[in-house]
């Protein structure tokens, strides 16, 4: 039986910091708090990265609240298959609990190789099955002997740590059982992937347009809008750029060790970012008319994008932002947001790598800045206020603050329905935030109800 190589144990914990938890202990748990269920485990952050793949099922060995509580909570979208759409479970009971599953378990994954024929599998173990023992390894690879398809184990229970953790579970389960067991049709020298973006209310369409353009070949998505054969075939690519650097940059490294892929990290949130990742792209291919064609594209993108900026840039001049956010927004879209003449006077970190906060750190230097590592409901608001914010923007689980202070809130987290990235994005972003700032609601919502007047 073969078993996914964990990654180094979780530490975004504040129980593994320095032993704390051996020092002090909490005399109760935590209150639930507004928007808390939109958060995530191991688990929620092992589909974060794998469900993406639309063609393959997810088969996850639980009760049926571990699929209904999670199941589409994220807004990737796709191009190729529905599949990821439909949610699997074993649908554990109580019986289930007390005298093993296993066999349950290889029966549905049967069934829905039988019924869907998928070109792979993914079988998630969850808290329950893991508690009780349950064997996902052996039963996929029953299951594989039996159908002839792949059929990989996601040991990836919420207990063992945050979603972060998941998702670096999910890129090692892809590193050893996946990546590197299929061969595309044909090869270029512009082959390029792109890891760690999950397509976001359609955010890598905007890309792929501008990579067409260049002369750059996308080979594999890993894993926004992706089937499980280009993913398979991603050890082939001659450049790989990585969008969300604490997801995925485990992979990215173990790619460059094992295949000699060089990779970069880099956005696409923002024009000049954008500019910056295309030309990177094309210098690390090495083909000379590629660099040429980025140029042109650069050129005639930048120009359509000001113009298109024109009317919003006026309104949006000095109005002050506080962005709540963390990982890679965490500094990117505050760069997005001084390119719309913003002034940003804080960003949230919790997420973000070291690598991360060090960007904003550096651009941040010499001023009085805000970098936020966590903060509750009623902090949120007093800084919004002692700053003088005129939007927050953040993700929705903060929709809550916003509304209670009656601010203008713009939601950029996983479940928004815009997409951000690119040119095209800078534009929506700036349009979204034009339109939130205007609406009459929050006049009326700031005035005294007039039976409270004096």
């Amino acid at each position: 039986m073969h078993r996914t190589t964990l990654p180094p144990p979780d530490t975004t914990c504040e129980h593994h910091q320095g032993g704390q938890h051996q020092q002090q202990k909490k005399p109760k748990c935590a209150k639930p708090t507004p928007g808390g269920a939109l958060g995530g485990c191991a688990f929620d952050g092992a589909q974060i990265v794998l469900l993406p793949i639309a063609d393959a099922a997810h088969l996850i060995h639980s009760p049926a609240t571990c699929v209904g509580n999670s199941w589409n909570n994220r807004g990737t979208r796709s191009s190729h298959s529905a599949m990821y759409r439909q949610g699997f479970t074993t649908d554990l009971t109580e019986m289930d609990i007390i005298m093993g599953a296993e066999q349950k378990l290889l029966q549905a994954a049967l069934e829905l190789a039988q019924r869907f024929a998928p070109p792979a599998i993914f079988i998630y173990s969850t808290c329950v099955s893991a508690m009780t023992g349950e064997d996902i390894g052996a039963v996929a690879a029953e299951v594989g002997r039996q159908t002839g398809i792949p059929v990989i184990p996601v040991d990836s229970p919420g207990f063992v740590g945050s979603k972060n953790y998941g998702n670096k579970i999910a890129g090692q389960v892809l590193l050893e059982h996946v990546i590197g067991t299929a061969t595309p049709p044909h090869t270029t020298d512009t082959d390029v992937a792109i890891i760690a973006d999950y397509n976001i209310a359609g955010e890598l369409w905007r890309i792929e347009p501008l990579l067409e353009r260049a002369g750059i070949r996308l080979l594999s998505r890993i894993t926004g809008d992706a089937t499980y054969a280009e993913v398979a075939w991603a050890h082939y690519a001659r450049a790989n750029m990585v969008v969300c650097s604490r997801a995925l940059v485990d992979m990215a490294r173990q790619l460059e060790a094992k295949h000699g892929i060089p990779y970069f990290e880099g956005s696409f949130y923002g024009m000049q970012a954008t500019s910056d990742a295309l030309r990177t792209m094309a210098r690390m291919l090495k083909v000379p008319e590629i660099q040429q064609q980025v140029e042109a594209v650069i050129a005639s993108e930048e120009a359509r994008t000001r113009a298109a900026l024109a009317p919003y840039l006026p309104f949006l001049k000095d109005k002050k932002v506080f962005v709540y956010s963390g990982g890679v927004k965490s500094w990117s879209m505050v760069f997005q947001l001084e390119e719309l003449g913003m002034e940003v006077v804080g960003s949230g970190i919790r997420k973000s790598s070291e690598e991360d906060i060090e960007r904003l750190r550096i651009h941040f230097e010499g001023t009085q800045k805000i970098m936020l590592e966590k903060g509750d409901g009623a902090m949120m608001l007093e800084l919004l206020e002692r700053e003088g914010a005129d939007v927050f923007i953040a993700g929705s689980r903060n929709m809550f603050t916003a509304m209670k202070g009656r601010y203008p809130y713009v939601d950029v987290n996983q479940e928004r329905i815009f997409s951000y990235a690119g040119y095209d994005g800078l534009v929506e972003l700036a349009r979204q935030l034009y339109h939130t700032m205007t609406s009459p609601v929050f006049d009326v919502a700031r005035t005294t109800a007039p039976w409270e007047s004096p």
